[in-house]
């Protein structure tokens, strides 16, 4: 992350990529937990932030909407950089460094390494429900959301998995992860009202801008 982009440790400014998904949902969310959220639609706006949530949507539509904002390559090179992002469902797609069942032309940014399904749990009338252990948060399981959500096939070295499907057909399959500064969930946090894995996660971003300043 670039010294020169560091604000206040204590109310740091997390970008929201605003270009189709649940955008309004992330920034309540992240009001609510300290941060100072920001739309993100151009480089120079990506430019300016401590670090980036990428809320749910469609991933195909995002990635070339990336390409027409020109916002693809500038995205990618703060990855590298060590900006922390957040990725939840189309988000954690577009996280992956390899994505199955997508479209050819479809992009992603490399931003954790692992293998990512499209659309694993079925179609949008197959979305669910359940209760997660979620390591790293308290105060009991979190109450997740999928909608036509992903899951993680493989992960890397480096790779923390954070949660998995606790029963029923998808039983064990990887729905949460983290590797350094960098979260993904297949479900939908800024839906249910429980604000954890976004404390969690402007957590990791005070974290980077402590270690830069």
């Amino acid at each position: 992350m670039n010294a020169s982009l560091v604000t206040d440790p204590a109310r740091p400014t997390v970008g929201v990529l605003a270009l189709q998904g649940d955008v309004r949902e992330h920034v309540a969310a992240l009001q609510r937990c300290g941060a100072d959220p920001v739309l993100v639609r151009r480089p120079a706006e990506l430019a300016a932030v401590d670090a980036l949530v990428l809320p749910g949507g469609e991933s195909t539509a995002i990635s070339k909407l990336l390409e027409v904002f020109e916002l693809l390559e500038p995205l990618r090179a703060r990855l590298r950089d060590g900006m922390p992002a957040y990725g939840s469902c189309a988000g954690m797609i577009l996280l992956a460094s390899e994505v199955l069942d997508t479209r050819p032309d479809a992009r992603h940014l490399s931003g954790i390494d692992m293998t990512v399904r499209r659309n694993a749990f079925g179609r949008q009338v197959d979305s669910f429900e359940t209760d997660l252990d979620f390591a790293g948060l308290d105060d009991g399981p979190v109450r997740a959301v999928f909608i036509r959500a992903p899951w993680v096939e493989r992960v890397g070295d480096g790779v923390q998995v954070l949660a998995t499907v606790p029963s029923g057909p998808s039983a064990g399959r990887v729905v949460a992860v983290r590797q350094g500064h960098v979260l993904a969930t297949s479900f939908h946090p800024e839906v249910t009202g429980d604000l954890r894995v976004h404390r969690m996660f402007v957590g990791m971003v005070r974290a980077a801008v402590a270690e830069v300043g």
